[in-house]
Protein backbone atom coordinates (compact mmCIF):
# COMPACT_ATOMS: atom_id res chain seq x y z
CA UNK A 1 0.00 0.00 0.00
CA UNK A 2 2.52 2.56 1.08
CA UNK A 3 4.26 1.47 -2.17
CA UNK A 4 1.60 2.07 -4.39
CA UNK A 5 1.17 5.70 -2.45
CA UNK A 6 4.74 6.78 -3.23
CA UNK A 7 4.08 5.38 -6.97
CA UNK A 8 0.85 6.03 -7.52
CA UNK A 9 -0.54 8.66 -5.11
CA UNK A 10 -3.06 10.82 -7.19
CA UNK A 11 -4.93 7.76 -7.66
CA UNK A 12 -4.62 7.32 -3.72
CA UNK A 13 -5.98 10.94 -3.24
CA UNK A 14 -8.60 10.23 -5.86
CA UNK A 15 -9.82 7.02 -4.25
CA UNK A 16 -9.75 8.59 -0.77
CA UNK A 17 -11.99 11.79 -2.28
CA UNK A 18 -14.60 9.48 -3.71
CA UNK A 19 -14.99 7.27 -0.82
CA UNK A 20 -15.63 10.25 1.13
CA UNK A 21 -18.26 11.13 -0.77
CA UNK A 22 -20.05 8.30 -0.35
CA UNK A 23 -19.41 8.31 3.62
CA UNK A 24 -20.51 11.98 4.44
CA UNK A 25 -23.55 11.95 4.38
CA UNK A 26 -23.14 8.97 6.91
CA UNK A 27 -21.23 11.35 9.69
CA UNK A 28 -23.33 14.60 9.42
CA UNK A 29 -25.59 15.09 12.19
CA UNK A 30 -24.39 13.58 15.76
CA UNK A 31 -20.92 14.36 17.75
CA UNK A 32 -19.17 10.58 16.62
CA UNK A 33 -20.29 11.75 13.24
CA UNK A 34 -18.41 14.82 13.17
CA UNK A 35 -15.25 13.25 15.05
CA UNK A 36 -15.14 11.42 12.30
CA UNK A 37 -15.64 13.45 9.79
CA UNK A 38 -12.72 15.38 10.96
CA UNK A 39 -10.13 12.11 10.84
CA UNK A 40 -11.05 11.81 8.03
CA UNK A 41 -10.60 15.22 6.98
CA UNK A 42 -7.19 14.62 8.13
CA UNK A 43 -6.51 11.76 6.27
CA UNK A 44 -7.40 13.17 3.09
CA UNK A 45 -4.77 16.15 4.09
CA UNK A 46 -2.05 13.49 4.24
CA UNK A 47 -2.80 12.37 0.91
CA UNK A 48 -2.90 16.29 -0.47
CA UNK A 49 0.08 16.25 0.76
CA UNK A 50 1.83 13.40 -0.65
CA UNK A 51 0.40 14.49 -4.56
CA UNK A 52 2.14 17.82 -3.70
CA UNK A 53 5.36 16.30 -2.59
CA UNK A 54 5.50 14.34 -6.20
CA UNK A 55 4.49 17.58 -7.73
CA UNK A 56 7.27 20.49 -8.78
CA UNK A 57 5.65 22.87 -6.38
CA UNK A 58 6.61 22.79 -3.02
CA UNK A 59 5.48 20.30 0.08
CA UNK A 60 6.54 22.94 2.84
CA UNK A 61 4.00 25.43 1.59
CA UNK A 62 1.44 22.48 1.91
CA UNK A 63 2.51 21.86 5.03
CA UNK A 64 2.02 25.66 6.28
CA UNK A 65 -1.43 25.34 5.51
CA UNK A 66 -2.00 21.72 6.63
CA UNK A 67 -0.31 21.36 10.04
CA UNK A 68 -2.98 24.46 11.52
CA UNK A 69 -6.06 22.82 9.52
CA UNK A 70 -4.88 19.41 11.28
CA UNK A 71 -5.34 21.14 15.01
CA UNK A 72 -8.46 22.59 14.15
CA UNK A 73 -9.88 19.49 12.90
CA UNK A 74 -8.33 17.66 16.04
CA UNK A 75 -10.10 20.14 18.51
CA UNK A 76 -12.89 19.93 16.21
CA UNK A 77 -13.60 16.52 17.07
CA UNK A 78 -12.43 16.51 20.47
CA UNK A 79 -14.66 19.18 21.88
CA UNK A 80 -17.59 18.40 19.31
CA UNK A 81 -17.59 22.11 18.09
CA UNK A 82 -18.49 23.73 14.88
CA UNK A 83 -16.94 26.94 15.86
CA UNK A 84 -13.87 26.92 14.26
CA UNK A 85 -14.80 25.24 10.98
CA UNK A 86 -14.71 28.25 9.33
CA UNK A 87 -11.07 28.78 10.28
CA UNK A 88 -10.27 25.23 9.21
CA UNK A 89 -12.30 25.29 6.07
CA UNK A 90 -10.46 28.47 4.69
CA UNK A 91 -6.96 26.59 5.44
CA UNK A 92 -8.17 23.89 3.75
CA UNK A 93 -9.55 25.66 0.28
CA UNK A 94 -6.20 27.23 0.25
CA UNK A 95 -4.34 24.01 0.67
CA UNK A 96 -6.37 22.38 -1.89
CA UNK A 97 -6.04 24.79 -4.49
CA UNK A 98 -2.41 24.80 -3.96
CA UNK A 99 -2.58 21.07 -4.45
CA UNK A 100 -4.80 21.46 -7.64
CA UNK A 101 -2.04 23.89 -9.13
CA UNK A 102 0.58 21.19 -8.27
CA UNK A 103 -1.10 18.61 -9.81
CA UNK A 104 -1.72 20.33 -13.21
CA UNK A 105 1.80 21.69 -12.83
CA UNK A 106 2.59 17.97 -12.32
CA UNK A 107 0.73 17.05 -15.41
CA UNK A 108 1.90 19.98 -17.73
CA UNK A 109 5.57 18.98 -17.03
CA UNK A 110 6.45 16.54 -19.93
CA UNK A 111 4.48 15.34 -23.01
CA UNK A 112 4.70 11.78 -21.63
CA UNK A 113 1.49 10.77 -20.31
CA UNK A 114 1.81 8.08 -17.41
CA UNK A 115 -1.06 5.92 -15.23
CA UNK A 116 -0.77 8.05 -12.80
CA UNK A 117 -0.87 11.83 -14.51
CA UNK A 118 -4.49 10.26 -15.55
CA UNK A 119 -5.67 9.49 -12.22
CA UNK A 120 -4.42 13.32 -11.26
CA UNK A 121 -7.14 14.20 -13.89
CA UNK A 122 -9.68 13.47 -11.52
CA UNK A 123 -7.72 14.12 -8.54
CA UNK A 124 -7.49 17.73 -9.46
CA UNK A 125 -11.09 18.22 -10.56
CA UNK A 126 -12.12 16.93 -7.06
CA UNK A 127 -9.90 18.96 -5.27
CA UNK A 128 -11.20 22.23 -6.61
CA UNK A 129 -14.82 20.72 -6.10
CA UNK A 130 -13.60 20.28 -2.41
CA UNK A 131 -11.60 23.52 -2.40
CA UNK A 132 -15.04 25.76 -3.52
CA UNK A 133 -17.21 23.91 -1.12
CA UNK A 134 -14.91 24.92 1.83
CA UNK A 135 -15.06 28.50 0.25
CA UNK A 136 -19.11 28.19 0.40
CA UNK A 137 -18.56 27.32 4.35
CA UNK A 138 -16.51 30.46 4.64
CA UNK A 139 -18.77 32.44 2.64
CA UNK A 140 -21.90 31.23 4.76
CA UNK A 141 -20.23 31.93 8.23
CA UNK A 142 -19.15 35.34 7.14
CA UNK A 143 -22.62 36.21 5.63
CA UNK A 144 -25.18 33.66 6.89
CA UNK A 145 -28.42 33.18 4.36
CA UNK A 146 -25.59 33.46 1.20
CA UNK A 147 -27.42 29.51 -0.14
CA UNK A 148 -30.98 28.69 0.04
CA UNK A 149 -32.39 24.98 -0.32
CA UNK A 150 -35.68 23.44 -1.19
CA UNK A 151 -36.06 22.37 1.94
CA UNK A 152 -35.22 24.11 5.11
CA UNK A 153 -34.47 27.53 3.11
CA UNK A 154 -33.49 29.47 6.13
CA UNK A 155 -31.19 26.73 7.92
CA UNK A 156 -27.62 26.70 7.14
CA UNK A 157 -26.53 24.51 4.06
CA UNK A 158 -24.49 21.29 5.27
CA UNK A 159 -21.16 20.45 4.23
CA UNK A 160 -23.19 17.66 2.24
CA UNK A 161 -25.30 20.35 -0.14
CA UNK A 162 -21.88 23.08 -0.32
CA UNK A 163 -20.30 19.56 -1.70
CA UNK A 164 -23.26 18.86 -3.84
CA UNK A 165 -22.99 22.46 -5.49
CA UNK A 166 -19.58 22.51 -5.91
CA UNK A 167 -19.50 19.05 -8.04
CA UNK A 168 -22.48 20.61 -10.23
CA UNK A 169 -21.44 24.02 -10.73
CA UNK A 170 -17.67 22.59 -11.50
CA UNK A 171 -19.06 19.89 -14.00
CA UNK A 172 -21.72 22.75 -15.52
CA UNK A 173 -24.17 20.06 -15.25
CA UNK A 174 -26.57 22.72 -12.98
CA UNK A 175 -28.58 19.97 -11.27
CA UNK A 176 -28.10 21.63 -7.65
CA UNK A 177 -31.47 22.62 -5.64
CA UNK A 178 -29.01 24.57 -3.56
CA UNK A 179 -28.89 28.27 -4.77
CA UNK A 180 -26.82 31.46 -3.71
CA UNK A 181 -28.82 34.31 -3.33
CA UNK A 182 -26.78 36.69 -2.20
CA UNK A 183 -24.16 38.64 -4.32
CA UNK A 184 -20.86 37.80 -3.19
CA UNK A 185 -21.55 33.89 -3.06
CA UNK A 186 -22.91 34.08 -6.58
CA UNK A 187 -19.72 35.70 -7.70
CA UNK A 188 -17.54 32.35 -6.15
CA UNK A 189 -20.11 30.41 -7.63
CA UNK A 190 -19.24 32.19 -11.12
CA UNK A 191 -15.72 32.15 -10.31
CA UNK A 192 -16.01 27.71 -9.94
CA UNK A 193 -18.02 27.59 -13.56
CA UNK A 194 -15.09 29.59 -14.88
CA UNK A 195 -12.74 26.94 -13.10
CA UNK A 196 -14.42 24.13 -14.58
CA UNK A 197 -14.84 25.60 -18.23
CA UNK A 198 -11.45 26.33 -18.11
CA UNK A 199 -9.91 23.13 -16.50
CA UNK A 200 -11.31 21.06 -19.61
CA UNK A 201 -10.43 23.41 -22.12
CA UNK A 202 -6.93 23.78 -21.12
CA UNK A 203 -5.87 20.48 -19.31
CA UNK A 204 -7.84 17.49 -20.12
CA UNK A 205 -7.89 18.32 -23.72
CA UNK A 206 -4.30 18.74 -23.94
CA UNK A 207 -3.89 15.17 -21.80
CA UNK A 208 -5.99 13.97 -24.49
CA UNK A 209 -4.07 15.35 -27.81
CA UNK A 210 -1.30 13.77 -26.37
CA UNK A 211 -2.28 10.46 -26.09
CA UNK A 212 -3.95 10.54 -29.78
CA UNK A 213 -0.58 11.81 -30.72
CA UNK A 214 1.45 9.09 -28.65
CA UNK A 215 -0.96 6.59 -30.21
CA UNK A 216 -0.42 7.90 -33.44
CA UNK A 217 3.54 7.54 -33.27
CA UNK A 218 3.30 3.95 -31.94
CA UNK A 219 0.99 2.72 -34.76
CA UNK A 220 3.22 0.68 -38.00
CA UNK A 221 3.20 3.00 -40.78
CA UNK A 222 0.85 1.55 -43.53
CA UNK A 223 2.81 0.38 -46.35
CA UNK A 224 2.30 3.23 -49.93
CA UNK A 225 2.66 2.36 -53.37
CA UNK A 226 5.29 3.87 -55.34
CA UNK A 227 6.10 3.92 -58.31
CA UNK A 228 9.51 2.20 -60.11
CA UNK A 229 12.08 4.37 -60.63
CA UNK A 230 12.78 5.57 -64.30
CA UNK A 231 16.09 4.23 -64.46
CA UNK A 232 14.64 0.62 -63.61
CA UNK A 233 11.99 0.89 -66.20
CA UNK A 234 13.13 -1.98 -69.26
CA UNK A 235 12.79 -0.44 -72.88
CA UNK A 236 11.73 -2.17 -75.96
CA UNK A 237 14.19 -3.32 -78.54
CA UNK A 238 14.93 -1.02 -81.53
CA UNK A 239 13.37 2.15 -79.37
CA UNK A 240 14.70 5.23 -78.83
CA UNK A 241 16.77 6.10 -76.26
CA UNK A 242 14.68 8.14 -73.45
Amino acid sequence: MLRAARREPSAILLAAQLAGVLAYPFLEGDGVGRAVFSMLGIAILGLVLLAVRSSPFHTWVGVLFAGPATVLLVVQAVTGSDELLPYSSALEAVLYLYAAGALIAYMLADHVITRDELFAVGATFTLVAWAFSYIYIVCQAIQPGSFIAAIDPDADRTWMELLFLSFTTLSSTGLSDVVPVEPFARALVMLEQLAGVGYIAMVVSRLVGLMVMARRADAPAEPTAQSAPAANVSQRPGSPPR
